[in-house]
């Protein structure tokens, strides 16, 4: 079993008055690809050093299978990590490179080309073995690296922004045969980002982290609809989540000329924490344009200043028009629109938020509220 468990643990590195990674508790089961992902310093590259042996465990433990690993050297607990760069020998050629780790372990010869002949084959590299790094692209450097960890037939794989090198087309492209790949292997993989569309395409779950601390762990599909915070919800979503500050009027939730229902599930929940405020969020594919003449409730005005073509798709970003709400006026609305039909720069257009598409979420502890 290559089952993978954080037990509270915990890093703090000398001098810090927080921790880097704040009592995290967090499974990945066998066979499992979970993408860790946040923004810079928010703990994931830390969390994934201390599974690999490279950064002490403070407090807490971790255990890989059925052995913890908490205290263990990097070489005892049977992973291999593949980093940012390549870290690949220039003077030795790809099949050298990929069998280097079996040769310091003394595997035997046939056995060591064995692997390295079935590594290049899921890869991809079996034309370039003789070759040296140099003579390869960025994209077939990152695949020797990934050859080099599939060769040694770990329990779990760690990688560390293994993409970010690359340029923009070859990253979607290596990203897609990095999720494939570890499919067909269907080994534990562990896999840092802080690029949230990379983990939304390629990981069964995503961990979301912020501070060192834990902020939700889900399916793709249900982090991006059920976001269990602010924070989440204004992180996952390219492009991002139209959230605001809502004051509460009665059965309503006002912001400016915006004004929208709530249900009586959301008012319990505001009345119990004693608050008359709620932060309210919308995608920019939950709203649809409507006439001038509209003005029910989730409909409010925008005036147009940048609308991105992008074929298939278009987004809208604008301010909202006729308001004096501060909140609001700091705010850039962005919306989904018919490609075939896009507004222009400088125009203004009524906007309805989809009833039942808005997120809600509390002004005091930033949790999601009951809808």
């Amino acid at each position: 079993m290559a089952r993978v468990l954080y037990d509270s643990a915990t890093r703090i590195y000398p001098g810090s008055d927080r921790p880097a990674v704040d009592s995290l508790d967090l499974e990945v089961t066998d066979g499992e690809f979970l993408v860790l992902v946040g923004p810079s310093g928010c703990g994931k590259s830390t969390s994934l050093r201390m599974l690999a042996g490279l950064e002490r465990v403070d407090e807490g433990r971790i255990t890989i299978g059925d052995r913890d690993v908490t205290h263990l050297p990097p070489r005892d607990r049977d992973i291999a990590m593949v980093f940012q760069n390549y870290a690949l020998y220039p003077h030795m050629s790809v099949a050298d490179n990929m069998g280097f780790a079996l040769r310091v372990t003394k595997v035997p010869k046939p056995e060591r080309d064995r692997r390295i002949r079935e590594a290049a084959r899921l890869l991809d590299l079996e034309e370039f073995l003789d070759r040296k790094p140099k003579a390869l692209s960025g994209g077939q450097r990152q695949r020797v690296a990934m050859g080099r960890a599939i060769v040694r037939e770990p329990k779990v794989f760690l990688m560390d922004e293994p993409l970010s090198n690359l340029d923009a087309k070859l990253r979607v492209q290596t990203r897609t045969q990095v999720a494939a790949l570890q499919r067909r292997l269907g080994v534990t993989m562990v896999y840092v980002t802080h690029d949230q569309v990379e983990a939304m395409t390629m990981g069964d779950r995503v961990a979301v982290l912020k501070d060192g601390l834990l902020q939700q762990v889900d399916t793709p599909l249900r982090l991006y609809r059920h976001p269990a915070n602010v924070f989440v919800a204004g992180f996952i979503g390219s492009p991002a989540m139209n959230l605001a500050e809502y004051r509460v009027e009665r059965e309503d939730a006002v912001a400016g000329a915006i004004r929208t229902r709530l249900t009586r599930e959301t008012l319990k929940a505001l009345e119990a924490e004693g608050s008359d405020c709620l932060i309210l969020g919308f995608r920019p594919e939950a709203v649809e344009i409507v006439s001038h003449n509209d003005q029910g409730h989730g409909t409010f005005r925008v005036n147009v200043t940048v609308v991105e073509e992008l074929g298939s798709d278009a987004f809208l970003y604008g301010q909202y028009a006729d308001t004096t709400d501060p909140g609001l006026l700091e705010e850039t609305v962005i919306a989904r629109v018919d490609p075939n039909a896009p507004p222009a720069k400088g125009d203004q257009i009524r906007l309805r938020i989809v009833p039942g598409k808005e997120q809600l979420f509390s002004a005091v502890t930033g949790r999601r509220l009951a809808a």
